[in-house]
């Protein structure tokens, strides 16, 4: 890039000052001047390093000086800073906060940029500790109680989370994600109560009236898939105006610099004529390639892939959390590659550098998503699919759309509208894999389990975010008229059981009726299944992983057929396990099923297990005339 007139006047004066100093290297003049130069040209590393030695050196000598040069020097480094953090260089930036801290303890700003590199770099504790401090200084900064917010979520502290994201609403009611947050918290909670504006269903209202009006409002695509009534188009919005915000920028860059249209032509070519010799590379890009839902379905799909026609490759971001579930995956791919301390850019150029002609995204827009790394065009051909459960979006305005991702893999019935899709549609038998190799542990009592004998047991061991009032109201009524049957649900935080034991009880059920399983290991989780009779599913957001768990081990699944992909998932596993009539097209129906079960128990004798929808070589095969189509 041409540096203009004023830069390189500015530089050509640098450069004689820098001269002068190799002559005379304790001029704190000529230093002083060399400090500001590098301020005026934006080159904040430099600009730190000369005012870090004036400052030093002025200590007890000109109070006037070191003081202006104190502030010069935290105003180089919150700079320095902040173009780290956006180059998602985290450690710098922390360590530039930290620095600047030392002379400002008392400076609001540096303490919630801190905490924000904080959460990055995965030290949680230190962030909440750095927000605290931020809101001492600044108690009035709504942005900064909405990351705190953040961090209590993560740490569990889901009732401190929600007071954040109230009191950041109360400070600043126009910052949305705040309230798609507190929406999304209130579900893990089950606080379905409340009235007027501060409603859980008027919220939702105001969260899909912002998705439709406000495109600027990030309302976390995530969190809007589970939020009861949102339509597959209002998801396609979210998602749309969600991928401009984040990557608008990014993707718009990748298209003029990176990857032009004669470009992509010429890799695709590249694919459909050099791979029908050699191996097609396949990508796979994750943050769960560890102890996560996603690796109970994925792993043996890696297995099974045809490796003297692919060649498959890991790029994972997540923790290395060194459990066998981990060293497994890490021993079915070709290569593995960690790329947690690369910067997106970095982490891109090495996809590129490797040569991958597919890369899948198997994260999406969860939370730990890098979306950003597919957003600049690393690979030719990028695929949407398993770790979020509806469309990417696309990029750019009404008259230059694209999709940030080429390709969807889906069903027929996840997907049966392609117009709620941005990406190409790429259809599988079964849009889930499963692994049939996850262990299964030791036997248990029902006693054990805290359940009564000689009951009927409907269970359900979705998150509590899944829920919504309306599936619990259900469920309370098929207990009333089944008074020899119990309700076996997931423990998943102490407010969600308070409130779910309310709301029996408002319901005329009684609280013990209700039993809670803790979380145990996958193995002795999959176990205990022996004593469920039925899984009731959730809508709008279906069992995915807890929906294969439970087939597996030969526990029906009910589910009520939704119009978004995330409420249709259950219904493709079951039709794939040859067992549709356990899916309902509306509430009555799925009431009305569940009472009948009880009635006639012999036909939730199943075996799933034996099916399509658990054969890993199969799977492979279907999936990979699907990367093999793409690149024809």
């Amino acid at each position: 890039m041409q540096m203009s007139p004023l830069n390189e006047q500015l530089t050509a004066q640098l450069i004689a000052y820098q001269q002068a100093l190799l002559q005379n290297p304790k001029d704190l003049e000529t230093q002083l001047n060399c400090a500001n130069l590098c301020l005026e040209l934006q080159r904040f590393e430099e600009a730190a390093g000369y005012f870090r030695r004036l400052v030093r050196a002025l200590k007890n000598r000109d109070l006037k000086t070191h003081g202006y040069c104190c502030n010069a020097l935290c105003f180089s480094l919150e700079s320095l800073g902040n173009q780290a953090q956006i180059t998602a260089q985290v450690a710098l930036a922390a360590g530039c906060f930290e620095e600047a801290l030392v002379h400002q303890p008392n400076n609001a700003v540096f303490w919630y940029n801190l905490g924000n590199a904080q959460r990055e770099l995965g030290q949680p504790q230190n962030a909440l500790d750095s927000f605290i401090k931020s809101i001492q200084f600044n108690p009035n900064d709504a942005d900064t109680h909405n990351n705190l917010g953040n961090i209590q979520r993560e740490l569990g502290k889901l009732d401190k989370a929600i007071a954040s994201y109230e009191t950041a609403l109360k400070l600043n009611p126009n910052l949305h994600h705040a309230l798609a947050h507190l929406v999304h918290q209130k579900q893990h909670v089950c606080d379905w109560a409340g009235v007027g504006s501060d409603s859980l269903e008027n919220q939702i209202a105001d969260v899909r009236r912002l998705v439709r009006e406000e495109s600027s409002a990030q309302i976390s695509p995530f969190a809007f898939l589970a939020m009861p009534s949102t339509t597959a188009q209002e998801q396609k919005l979210c998602a749309t105006n969600w991928a401009n915000n984040m990557f608008g920028n990014v993707i718009n860059a990748a298209r003029e610099n990176n990857m032009p249209a004669s470009r992509m032509d010429t890799a695709l070519q590249s694919i459909s004529t050099n791979n029908k010799k050699n191996k097609l590379n396949i990508g796979y890009l994750s943050a769960d390639f560890r102890l996560h839902p996603l690796a109970f379905l994925i792993t043996e799909l890696i297995e099974k892939h045809d490796k003297n026609q692919f060649k498959i490759v890991a790029y994972s971001y997540g923790a290395v959390d060194k459990t066998p579930t981990r060293q497994r995956l890490v021993q079915a791919f070709d290569q593995f590659h960690d790329i947690r301390h690369l910067s997106d850019d970095e982490a891109a150029d090495k996809i590129r550098f490797d040569n991958i002609d597919i890369l899948v995204d198997l994260t999406g827009f969860t939370q730990t998503s890098r979306t950003s790394i597919v957003a600049r065009k690393p690979a030719p051909i990028s695929i949407n699919w398993l770790g979020y459960a509806g469309t990417m979006g696309e990029i750019g305005g009404s008259l230059n759309q694209k999709s940030l991702f080429d390709y969807i893999l889906v069903d027929q019935i996840i997907a049966p509208n392609a117009d709620d899709f941005s990406e190409q549609l790429l259809h599988l038998p079964c849009y889930q894999p499963n692994d049939s190799k996850r262990p299964i542990g030791k036997s248990t009592t029902k006693a054990e389990n805290n359940l009564p004998e000689n009951v009927f047991v409907f269970c359900c061991f979705n998150q509590t975010f899944k829920m919504s009032a309306e599936i619990f109201g259900c469920w309370m009524r098929i207990l009333s008229q089944a008074p020899n049957s119990v309700l076996w649900l997931l423990d998943c935080n102490p407010w969600a059981k308070a409130n779910i034991q309310a709301a029996a009880e408002n319901a005329g059920i009684a609280a013990n009726r209700i039993i809670f399983a803790p979380r145990v290991p996958v193995a002795e989780h999959l176990s205990r299944h022996v004593h469920a009779d039925l899984f009731l599913d959730t809508t709008p957001y279906n069992a995915h992983t807890t929906a294969s768990d439970a087939l597996w081990m030969n526990v029906p699944v009910l589910t009520m057929l939704g119009e978004t992909m995330a409420s249709r998932v259950a219904a493709s596993l079951l039709t794939r396990a040859g067992l549709p009539q356990f899916i309902c097209s509306n509430l009555q129906e799925y009431q009305q099923k569940a009472l009948s079960f009880i009635q006639n128990p012999s036909l939730l004798n199943i075996n799933a297990k034996q099916s399509p929808l658990f054969d890993a070589v199969q799977f492979a095969r279907d999936i990979e005339q699907q990367y093999l189509n793409v690149c024809i």
